[in-house]
């Protein structure tokens, strides 16, 4: 006779072992989807420092000294020179079509100019739509270009006269000096990878007992006692868990060599804390409303954006009040902080100790809800809802019966309605908030005055009068501004060493040292690019002893210094806003990710309503069309939303024709409806879809070389990524919309699109009649 354990909440949890035991979907869930996750995201940063961006070179001159130039960005290490092109438009349409991120035009008469000190321009051209690569190619070729006019320099002959020295900002890179990507990106994606699993899977856990189980015989295994009842249904998938964070930090530490320089005790019980928090809040909406499908939902709504406003990309105060105040609710926004203070600044511990209680407050808050919110459903008569019976059409109908019965069961299903139509209203509106603020401004710095001259002063108030930084802080010591920027008071340290200005007037170069935080590397950029336009407007200043900025004098101190002009003109967002770079590709995303789950749901449903029958009737070429063109009619609302409305609402560049859109997402759409149609053939339950694809959203970003440049993704990985219609989708949706590009331009990605939808059309079909024929066996 088996032993049963008595009532309590080791009965809760060892009944919660043996579902997930059986419950293969569980399972999957709570183990194969962080694993997959983690190799996905783990691959795809293999290689931490990007190199080889793809860039175009112009050279109209065609002298020595222009390919002096030339050979300079070609040996740069982080761009290659894929091409040189005859002509400027050439150059723009390999921007525009991918080909390149990045083009150096140097322009005819470059030599001449040069050697008559006319001070003639190099212009780099790059793709700022694609940020990271886009300003990574920009800064690699201003620093070839700089390093090869200094050894052109003797060849201009020497200077006549006195000549002062030069103001010299040395940079000095905190927290991530290799600059590494996987340092600052990989370290805050894994745990916001698994923080959705976490609350999918206790709300999962515990929805399921108001659907496929019995919330009554959960109650009885724990003896009656709500309180019980949830900690045992929560405890196995807490230790599960746990042990996705210790993968996840072994992946960082011991994988990518990266070092952890914080509290190991904090960071560990910060992790216990996040893993709570977010069982306890799916627990908490399932309870609510004891529906799974409408729990899972909410549960991904809730979750699924909470990496921007955890401030990784764009930092907290350069958000909007709603973006701050909403991701102060959010457990993660805390855990984040307390990692990157821990492991990434290796900061004491009372510096992260306001984040760690705000993070167990919230942990505490939500399973306290969660549990009186069991104690009241205890009290209530159990309730069960009834799937709908499903609509029957006759197996011989057409193209057109199909398409309307689909919209029908849509149109009639809460859950799949909310999926495609309704979920892509929530998150327009919602998941831009973060980044509204486009650019950085203000960023507190502090300044280390030692020199105590007038050219001190002027240097501080140039740096108040960049847009991009301010001086928060004048501290007496290096030590003082060390402690400011521990706790996030200022983000840079601008040291002035005694004697600078006596230097300078000895014509000698005087070095002033900048110490820039690199834990967040748009805040890092920003900082630096602000320090460095001030020291370079006041050594401007200085060489030009105080003559007029327009005048003669001015302009051939101007020459002496910097002979050669590198000007950088940024392409298709020319602000460098943020949301005008992350939010459009978002979007493209938000409509495969919406489409690929409310249309695999119905795969569920359809099983659930009516057994294999049901999916039959779904089955065929005609009626796998007709489903099709229903989903591509309620879809096309989404895409009207995403890249016509709502762009020009929040401001983003619109460059591209309506009627090439609709042409591209057409393809696009119906991919992901029979990608859907072939995974929805396998589900038996409507919640597996949300189950299967919610966490995918974010490896799947990365994939596509907006955000992640694709020249840093293994070939094997990036070639792989094309399977799923996203990668080409973003990929020729960003460049019509946001760059001009033409279907020409893209040619390659909307033909890519067309073959997906045919091979997973034909997919469907395959295993439509395979499924059939195994069930005309059975019934035999």
């Amino acid at each position: 006779m088996k032993h049963l354990a008595a009532p309590g909440v080791l009965a809760v949890a060892t009944r919660e072992l043996r579902w997930m035991a059986r419950d293969k979907v569980a399972l999957f869930l709570v183990i194969g989807v962080p694993l997959f996750a983690f190799a996905l995201l783990a691959a795809t940063f293999s290689n931490a420092v990007v190199r080889d961006l793809r860039v175009s070179v112009v050279d109209a001159d065609r002298t020595a000294t222009s390919r002096i130039y030339v050979q300079a960005v070609t040996s740069a290490p982080v761009v290659t020179v894929a091409e040189r092109s005859g002509d400027l438009t050439s150059a723009m349409h390999a921007i525009r079509s991918g080909a390149a991120i990045a083009a150096v035009y140097i322009p005819p008469d470059f030599e001449r100019d040069f050697l008559a000190r006319k001070r003639p321009q190099i212009i780099v051209f790059y793709n700022r739509q694609f940020f990271t690569p886009g300003n990574n190619a920009a800064s690699a070729i201003t620093k070839a270009i700089d390093a090869a006019t200094v050894t052109l320099l003797p060849a201009m002959g020497p200077a006549a006269g006195y000549k002062p020295g030069a103001l010299v900002a040395e940079q000095y890179v905190l927290t991530n000096p290799a600059l590494n990507f996987a340092q600052f990106l990989l370290r805050a994606v894994l745990p916001t990878v698994l923080h959705v699993v976490v609350a999918i899977a206790g709300g999962y856990a515990v929805g399921s007992e108001f659907s496929s189980r019995s919330s009554r015989a959960w109650l009885r295994a724990a003896g009656g006692s709500p309180l019980a009842a949830l900690v045992g249904k929560l405890a196995p998938l807490f230790g599960i868990f746990i042990l996705m964070m210790v993968l996840a930090a072994v992946i960082i530490h011991g994988l990518y060599q990266i070092p952890f320089r914080g509290d190991s005790l904090m960071m560990g019980a910060s992790a216990c804390l996040l893993v709570i928090a977010y069982l306890s809040i799916g627990a908490l909406l399932q309870l609510l409303v004891r529906k799974l499908a409408v729990g899972l939902s909410l549960t991904a709504i809730f979750c699924s954006p909470a990496f921007g406003f955890a401030g990784v990309g764009f930092p907290l105060f350069g958000m909007g009040d709603f973006a701050r105040v909403w991701g102060s609710l959010l457990p993660l926004r805390w855990y984040i902080q307390i990692l990157f203070d821990q492991a990434a600044r290796g900061l004491p511990t009372s510096v992260s100790a306001q984040s760690f209680a705000i993070l167990g407050s919230i942990a505490g808050v939500a399973f306290t809800l969660a549990w009186l919110r069991l104690r009241s459903i205890a009290k209530e008569p159990p309730r069960r809802v009834k799937e709908a019976p499903a609509i029957e059409i006759d197996p011989h109908s057409g193209v057109g019966v199909a398409m309307v019965a689909e919209g029908r069961r849509i149109l009639g299903d809460s859950g799949a309605f909310s999926l495609i139509v309704l979920a892509p209203i929530i998150y327009g509106l919602f998941y831009p908030q973060p980044y509204l603020g486009q650019v950085l401004r203000n960023i507190p710095i502090a300044v280390v005055d030692q020199d105590g001259t007038e050219l001190g002063r002027e240097l501080v108030s140039t740096l108040n009068a960049d847009e991009a930084v301010k001086v928060a802080a004048r501290a007496g010591t290096l030590a003082d501004a060390q402690a400011l920027l521990a706790k996030r008071e200022v983000f840079a340290i601008l040291e002035i060493p005694e004697g600078t200005q006596r230097e300078i007037l000895k014509g000698n170069p005087a070095r002033i040292a900048a110490y820039v935080d690199s834990a967040y590397f748009l805040l890092y950029n920003r900082t630096l690019q602000g320090v460095s336009e001030a020291a370079g407007a006041v050594s401007q200043q200085i060489a030009s002893g105080g003559a007029r900025a327009d005048g003669s004098l001015a302009h051939a101190a101007l020459i002496r210094s910097s002979p050669v002009e590198v000007v950088s003109e940024p392409l298709f967002n020319p602000t460098g806003g943020y949301a005008s770079y992350v939010v459009p590709a978002a979007f493209v995303l938000i409509l495969q990710q919406t489409l690929l789950m409310g249309v695999a749901t119905l795969g569920g449903v359809a099983f659930a309503r009516g057994g294999r029958e049901a999916r039959r009737q779904r089955g065929g070429a005609r009626f796998i069309l007709g489903q099709a063109l229903a989903h591509l009619c309620l879809a096309m609302p989404g895409v009207v939303l995403y890249l016509i409305i709502l762009p020009r609402f929040y401001g983003f560049s619109t460059l591209g024709q309506p009627l090439a859109l609709f042409l591209f997402a057409a393809p696009f759409l119906l991919a992901v409806s029979f990608l859907a149609q072939f995974a929805g053939l396998w589900f038996k339950r409507r919640e597996t879809a949300v189950l299967v694809f919610v966490a995918t959203s974010l490896p799947l970003f990365f994939l596509v070389g907006v955000s992640w440049p694709q020249e840093a993704i293994p070939d094997a990985l990036r070639i792989g990524s094309r399977v799923f219609p996203s990668t080409s989708a973003i990929d020729g949706l960003v460049r019509i919309n946001q760059m001009g590009a033409s279907l020409r331009d893209v040619s390659r990605d909307w033909m890519t699109l067309w073959v997906l939808a045919a091979v997973y059309g034909l997919l469907t079909v395959a295993a439509t009649h395979i499924l059939n024929r195994e069930r005309m066996r059975d019934e035999r």
